[in-house]
Formats: structure tokens, sequence, C-alpha cells
């Protein structure tokens, strides 16, 4: 399962079926679990714990130390949730001590090619990066998070659950859960409400965070006064995590 050609580090734990392709480096405190195929030419550097499942093409490097000039060598953390799929030439970083000392990455993402993960950054689960997404360091995705090609976040920016970027886009404030942004500097365009549709959301459900996203975004209210409206109005947990995701901005909002 593994190629003759590949370096495997005697103290790397790989589960008995992984697969490793030609040229692979795979160094020290390296774990990877079950049904995994690393391809070609990939390096991963510890200490990094990839999931059940992980899928890992060609020219990625996946745990490598991390851009930040503070960084001196601590041993910091990357750590993968089960079946992500990471194409080519992605870049991991792992994390610095100065936040969590951990780059987390949930289960399911699909990361697509020439994507950058940076150093403590948190992506939750069944979230897409398209071709040449930059995260810098300290970004938090929610679940369900997509965000297209070319585009880039800002450090400490957080990105909603459910919400969606275009291509393009230049991320450098936060982004609510469950609404759509794009351009330059990004602004907000809607509720993303086909992604909620096809995700199961109900009509109720939809339909409140709509409004909600009116109050916020179309009736010339403070970000309080809004808050305050919608929670006197609506009753729905999505409308709740909506304001949550707002309340708890550092940033402030992308508007």
């Amino acid at each position: 399962m593994i190629h003759p050609t590949a370096l495997v580090d005697a103290s790397a734990r790989l589960a008995d079926d992984v697969e490793v392709g030609p040229f692979s480096v795979i160094g020290p405190d390296v774990t990877i679990g079950a049904g995994s195929v690393i391809g070609p030419h990939v390096v991963i550097k510890g200490p990094t714990t990839l999931g059940e499942r992980t899928r890992i093409f060609q020219f990625a490097s996946v745990g490598e130390d991390c851009q930040d000039k503070k960084y001196a060598g601590e041993p910091t953390r990357l750590v993968m949730g089960d079946d992500n799929v990471i194409r080519e030439g992605v870049t991991l970083h792992r994390g610095t001590v100065q936040d969590r000392g951990e780059t987390t990455i949930g289960s399911r993402n699909l990361l697509m090619a020439y994507v950058h993960v940076g150093h403590d950054c948190i992506i939750g689960d069944d979230c897409i990066l398209a071709n040449q997404v930059t995260l810098a360091g300290h970004v938090t995705l929610g679940d369900f998070a997509i965000i297209g090609g070319l585009s880039a976040v800002h450090q400490f920016c957080h990105f909603g659950e459910h919400a969606m970027a275009g291509g393009g886009a230049i991320i450098t404030k936060d982004t609510p859960a469950f609404i759509m942004i794009t351009g330059n500097p990004a602004q907000a365009h809607g509720l993303n409400a086909i992604g909620l549709k096809r995700r199961g959301f109900s009509r109720e459900a939809i339909k409140e965070l709509n409004e909600s996203y009116k109050l916020v975004y179309r009736q010339g209210l403070t970000v309080e006064q809004a808050l305050g409206t919608m929670r006197e109005r609506y009753t729905t947990a999505e409308v709740e995590r909506f304001a949550a995701s707002i309340e708890c901005s550092t940033r402030g909002i992308v508007r």
C-alpha cells in the first residue's frame, strides 16, 4: 500500500490500509486514519492527525510550519476529521502558541486546488473552498460554508454557517450565517435561500431568515435595533443562530 519511493518516518502511525503514492514524504508525529489515500508528491509534517478516508492529491503540503514570524518551532498541531478531500497544491499550516496551538478542520470538506489554510484556522463540517481560496491565520468557518474561487479572508474573520461567498471576494469583516456576499470589498447580497432549500430548511425558517436579513440590511436600523426587533418578532432557532452570528462579531459585519 506504500509505494517504494515514498518516505514514511518510522514513528508515523498509519492505519493498515492507508495508501501512499510515489515520492510522498510523511514525517514523524503524523497519524492517518483508515481508508485514506495519499497521492504522489505529497508532504505531511507533524504533529498532524488526519481522520479516516482522507483523500489528498498530488503536491499538497499538509501540517507545515506556519508563516507567522512569531513562530519559533513550538510543537503545534493540525487536526482533521473524516472524509475530507484535499486537492492538488493545497497548503495547510499548523497553529501557533499565541492562539490555540492548533489548526482544526472538520469532516466532509472539499478543499479544491491551491487552497491555503493559515495557522490557527477552524473549519467546520461540509465546507467547500473553491480553487485558490486563501484563509489568513485565525479564520473561522461555520458548517456548510462555501467560498468561491480566488477569494481571500482576512485574519481573525468569522464566516458563518451556511453562508456563501462569490468568486473573487475580498472578505475583511465577519460574515453572518445564512447570507450571500461577493465583491471587493465584499458586500451582502441577500439570503442564501437556494442553499438553505437544498439542505432541507423549512419554508417558515427561510421566510423568517429572509425577513430578519431585511431588518439588518434594508431598514436603516442599527445592528442593535435590528437584533432586538427580530427577536421580538421571530422564534425559530435559525433566526437565533443568525442573530448570534452577528452578536459574536469582533470585526464588524459585512454590509
